[in-house]
């Protein structure tokens, strides 16, 4: 929408702007699809008859003063436009309120909607909820806030009962009040109003086809009840009526900021603020305007081509990485080399190769391991970047000049050679011509999103004629949006909104599922290259709940941001079920556990958070993972964050999975290279051996716990106990025995208890079905007597009895297995929190 200015009086500026706005709102609801009724020759009159309805919203001034206002004030004195200006607002934080009561009225049903998803008679599926009431909770977020903070500011320069003096005075201080930075930041988040947009025929279509099919849904959509505010009436809505005022409220944006614009004088601290505001508005709207009028063309021969994204990858090609930068039409991926050019030129694109986006399959996958010698160059050039990096902290100098300049230059050419040579995650692109190309990336997240983008162009893509390469990539410098790699060492940000020190993340477990799933989560950090920025959970066994209560830590450097991905495993590929990013604020986290519910896509994912501060040292080589057979359970639950080490849950894990009805299980030892092999990947690398557990046969499986409880250096019962539960077992009340048992056994450290009670639970669910595996609780505490109960060593001169030790040693375990109310065993620490559990929903 262009400012228009002219000569001729005020009122007729103001009713052509108005046409304009007006004319431009109904193109861009036609171009959503969204009905607009269709009226021969608008009247000017009618147009501002319809604004005279919502002039709360446009502007609280009456139809005169609305219109009157010239885009430069000239006529009147600067305290008449600061009262305008003040009533303007007044009149925005009064629509504000109405539209903040009309969200509040379309969310009213959703958490009753969603609870009556998950019941055998569902009002709306999950699905169909989400797809209703989506991005609504974030833009009544938004909005929340910008009315909140509108009013704060406002209050004091709307006293509502004043006299003539203290009014004067009000005037006087309406320089004093600065609202920009406000519709700045609202209009900031404008983006949420995009995928609402993108969404709306969707969502009407769900409520439309519910209304019909369902009477329960057909009386909520047809009678929604709103309050009024301070009248206390009640406006009556249909759910679409409700569903169509972001559209109309974000078609009214422009027009708001340019009312305020024209009461606001020029020298005002506000004025350039409120501009930059405008523009983005109006950027916003034109944006979707052309980015439907694209998806509306793609289809048509003679379409017209439209960038959707670019960014820096690497390509393999015949075993070689090469940084290029890639572009994403409407129709094809473009491919090309860029070349920075010298001072006072073009940067220069030269091209490597095209893939039409029709019937284009794509495919992802982590890439295999890095060879030793690859390790250790990529150790040595994040030392050398490290380095660097310290010098330019202790000896900053001014930009360009210098040392520091130079050391700049060398930081940034390290950091592209790191870009280049330490991505692990391949998307390979195949087409139906039989072409093929590879891009390699260091993000899942980042990987991820470029699937999206393109799979989404791929859908019902038709075949187009072959571009002119030499026109379209030479037009890469004038259409790119990225300028450069994306190296942390050009940016500038602020060292006290960013991190330094190490980051520890706990994931708790997910739920949510629509169907069991073996699934893994994945954490990126960003910041500094200098050390590991991403990390994972090991794969849950199958299931619609799945748990690791995993600790994952990150040294980190300049670190704002985290990525958290949800990540299925599938049969031929890993599906990729949720991804959000967290803002990481130094000041909201501390030492303490910190917990956090994220909604990823249709996961809810627990964790927790903390974040330690200190200087960071070097970086070290791949640090091993400390061993955990033949250490203390103390020590591994200390390392692991945990009282039941994962080995121990891990393998119990999979034996319910899939063992349970094996004749003999615990008693046939599988073979002793398999048992070998799981014992050394547990030793080495969790994430691997859970990998390599799940494909081991169940017998291996349920050897190697058997020997990681054999090879403790302490027994899990304490062997000081074992005089004590001998001579318990010889209490003949059977009451008495029982709490001797129970508080000896409480007597043991929390992870030795918390595992002997895991271990006995899961026993009894074998024991369960001892008529199909043949392993009563007799038989389980033979097995596991001699494993989970030693005698202390005998002294000189002392004989022993060895069989009359055995016999303790199965008796104790029997007797434990054949309580009715063991307590419940307890697999993680509890995180304490300094605050209620924050909830994100992404």
């Amino acid at each position: 929408m262009q400012h228009l200015q002219c000569s001729v009086c005020s009122f007729k500026t103001g009713r052509v702007c108005a046409m304009d706005v007006y004319e431009e709102s109904v193109q861009y609801l036609e171009s959503q699809h969204i009905p607009v009724e269709a009226v021969a020759d608008v009247l000017e009159e009618d147009v501002f008859h319809e604004e005279t309805e919502v002039s709360c919203f446009l502007s609280p001034l009456g139809t005169e003063e609305c219109v009157d206002l010239p885009d430069t004030p000239t006529s009147c004195s600067t305290e008449d436009m600061l009262e305008r200006r003040r009533v303007v607002l007044k009149g925005i934080l009064e629509s504000e309120e109405v539209y903040l009561r009309e969200l509040d009225t379309l969310l009213m049903p959703m958490k009753a909607l969603r609870a009556s998803a998950g019941t055998s008679q569902p009002v709306l599926s999950s699905q169909e909820v989400q797809t209703v009431f989506y991005q609504v909770p974030e833009l009544r977020d938004v909005h929340q806030g910008f009315y909140s903070s509108l009013k704060a500011r406002l209050s004091p320069y709307c006293p509502t009962d004043v006299s003539t003096g203290q009014e004067t005075g009000e005037r006087c201080r309406g320089y004093e009040l600065v609202v920009g930075d406000l519709f700045l930041k609202m209009v900031n988040h404008i983006g949420l109003y995009g995928g609402f947009i993108e969404n709306y025929e969707k969502a009407v279509e769900v409520v439309r086809k519910c209304t019909v099919s369902d009477p329960r849904f057909r009386t909520l959509a047809e009678s929604m009840m709103s309050n009024n505010g301070v009248d206390k009436g009640r406006t009556t809505y249909t759910f679409e009526a409700l569903l169509y005022k972001p559209l109309d409220r974000v078609t009214k944006t422009t027009l708001v900021l340019r009312d305020l614009l024209k009461t606001t004088p020029a020298e005002h601290k506000d004025y350039a603020t409120l501009q930059e505001a405008l523009r983005l508005s109006c950027s916003f709207l034109s944006g979707v305007n052309e980015s439907s009028q694209s998806k509306r063309e793609v289809t048509r021969p003679g379409m017209r081509r439209q960038l959707m994204r670019d960014g820096f990858v690497v390509n393999v090609s015949e075993g070689e990485r090469s940084l290029r930068h890639l572009f994403l039409y409407t129709d094809l991926l473009l491919c090309t080399r860029f070349k920075h050019a010298s001072r006072g030129k073009q940067d220069q694109y030269r091209f490597c190769w095209y893939l039409p986006l029709a019937g284009l399959r794509l495919c992802w996958a982590a890439d295999q391991e890095r060879s030793p010698d690859i390790n250790i160059r990529l150790h040595n050039l994040k030392t050398k970047m490290y380095l660097l990096r310290q010098q330019l902290q202790q000896h900053p100098g001014p930009r360009g000049i210098g040392l520091g300049a130079r050391n700049r230059k060398k930081l940034e050419q390290m950091e592209l050679m790191l870009l280049t040579h330490s991505p692990v995650y391949r998307l390979e692109l195949h087409s139906p011509s039989g072409k093929s190309q590879t891009l390699l990336f260091s993000s899942l997240y980042e990987l991820e999103e470029w699937r999206e983008a393109i799979h989404k162009l791929t859908i019902d893509n038709m075949e187009t004629v072959p571009p002119d390469l030499l026109t379209l990539t030479s037009a890469c410098a004038k259409l790119r949006m990225t300028q450069q790699p994306p190296l942390h060492s050009t940016n500038t940000g602020e060292d006290d909104k960013s991190l330094c020190g190490t980051l520890s993340v706990v994931i708790h477990s997910a739920s949510g599922l629509q169907e069991p799933a073996c699934i893994h989560v994945c954490v990126e950090v960003d910041g500094f290259e200098f050390y590991d920025k991403q990390a994972q959970t090991h794969s849950s066994v199958l299931s619609l709940n799945p748990h690791w209560d995993q600790e994952l830590s990150f040294q980190v450097d300049s670190t704002q941001n985290m990525r958290v991905l949800c990540v299925s495993q599938g049969k031929k590929q890993d599906a990729i079920l949720g991804k959000t990013t967290i803002k990481l604020e130094p000041k909201a986290l501390s030492q303490r556990w910190k917990r956090q519910i994220l909604k990823l896509g249709q996961v809810e994912l627990i964790l927790s958070l903390k974040f330690c501060p200190h200087p960071l040292e070097a970086p070290n080589p791949t640090v091993q993972q400390p061993p955990v057979f033949s250490v203390s359970i103390e020590t591994v639950a200390q390392q692991e964050g945990v009282l039941v080490p994962h080995v121990v849950r891990c393998c119990v894990e999979e034996v319910e999975r899939r063992g349970m009805d094996e004749v003999g299980i615990y008693r046939i030892s599988g073979t002793t290279s398999d048992i070998s092999m799981l014992k050394t990947a547990f030793d080495s690398n969790l994430r691997e051996a859970v990998t390599r557990l799940r494909t081991a046969e169940v017998n291996a499986v349920s050897g190697v716990l058997k020997l990681y409880l054999r090879e403790l250096p302490e027994p899990l019962i304490p062997t000081e106990l074992f005089q004590s539960l001998a001579t318990a077992l010889e209490i003949q009340d059977m009451d008495s025995r029982l709490i001797s048992m129970l508080s000896l056994l409480q007597s043991s450290p929390d992870p030795n208890r918390h595992t002997f009670l895991y271990l006995l639970h899961h026993l009894q669910r074998v024991s369960e079905r001892q008529h199909v595996n043949k392993m009563s609780l007799l038989n389980l505490a033979t097995v596991f007597g001699p494993s989970l109960l030693r005698p202390p060593m005998a002294r000189d001169g002392i004989s022993v009895d060895i069989s009359q030790e055995v016999v303790v040693q199965v008796q104790v375990v029997f007797f434990y297995l054949q309580c009715n109310n063991l307590p419940e065993a307890q697999t993680s620490l509890l995180y304490d929190t300094d605050a209620e559990e924050e909830t994100t929903h992404i």
